[in-house]
């Protein structure tokens, strides 16, 4: 047995609780991983798992040797990146979510400097507006909007958004501009669907200072911004999104903004990773070169 192996799938399978999900993650059959961890708990001589069919849950001998396995896999992983770094070289894997709009206006442009920089670097990138957990998912990082609570992570600040509301000016010219946040009753408006909650977003809005949420009803509901985005330039209703995606469309003139006066608050854009010890010299590299590349990625990084 790969004692090695072995802990490493072990810590997998505790973070993913669940053995196919660990499986999926570390690209083994989940027999396997099945296979892996019963003849570890034979190895030591006591069950690490209690299974039933909903969850597992760690034994008492079980949550003291995964403790122990996160801190040797951790002194691994930051003694090989101490060499990677020290060669001024990183290597390995990096997994990383983004939503689809920030990498393909950002990032995938500029791939081709990344791997002349860090060509021992192995990019994986998820696109995708659903919201990514960095354990569950097997990911090391992932680009996120919003306020960030979990301490357990590095935050970096890479800019800010700014929700605007918009329609195409085909759209304005037979239903008008609404000149009020309450003249929005009387429009048709196409609602985004948020992929944590399947429910349609709040619209957000600034009155007199004060920061709004506001349910709005609407014929339309899509759950992805670029299909979000081409309901609005197709003239179906007003939609609200970051002034990032729009921004070509405005500049071009195929959208227009309405009611500017009532923007609401920006919000933060973050790259997210594990703390310290548990994030390699690649994770590293990749992070500091996507901080980098988003200081002149306007208007997303404008902090006004």
């Amino acid at each position: 047995m790969d004692k090695l192996q072995a802990m490493t799938i072990f810590v997998r399978v505790v973070e993913a609780q669940s053995f196919s999900k660990a499986a999926e993650t570390l690209s083994l059959p989940r027999s396997s991983v099945t296979t892996m961890i019963k003849t570890l708990e034979a190895h030591l001589g006591t069950p690490l798992l209690r299974r039933s069919t909903r969850r597992l849950s760690l034994t008492d001998a079980g949550a003291r040797y995964f403790a122990s396995c996160q801190a040797i896999l951790s002194d691994i992983a930051e003694a090989e990146s101490g060499l990677s770094i020290d060669s001024a070289n990183p290597r390995g894997r990096v997994r990383v979510d983004m939503p689809g709009v920030i990498g393909r206006a950002i990032v995938l442009p500029r791939l081709r400097e990344f791997e002349q920089r860090f060509p021992d670097i192995e990019l994986v990138i998820g696109l995708s507006d659903r919201p990514a957990d960095l354990i569950y998912d097997g990911i090391d990082c992932v680009i996120r909007s919003g306020e960030l609570t979990d301490s357990t992570l590095v935050a970096r600040r890479l800019g800010q958004l700014t929700w605007i509301t918009c329609a195409a000016p085909r759209y304005l010219k037979e239903h008008g501009e609404p000149d009020s946040v309450g003249a929005l009753r009387a429009h048709r408006i196409v609602n985004y669907l948020s992929n944590a909650t399947g429910r349609p977003m709040d619209w957000r809005f600034n009155v007199d200072g004060e920061d709004l949420a506001m349910t709005m009803p609407g014929r339309f509901a899509i759950n992805e911004t670029e299909a979000y985005l081409q309901c609005g330039l197709e003239g179906l209703g007003l939609i609200q999104l970051s002034e990032f995606a729009a921004f070509p469309y405005l500049q071009t003139g195929r959208l227009k903004e309405v009611l500017s006066d009532a923007r609401c608050s920006p919000v933060p854009v973050s790259i997210v990773y594990p703390h310290g010890r548990n994030a390699s010299a690649a994770i590293k590299a990749f992070v500091d070169w996507i901080v980098e590349i988003t200081t002149s990625a306007s208007p997303f990084s404008s902090e006004t």
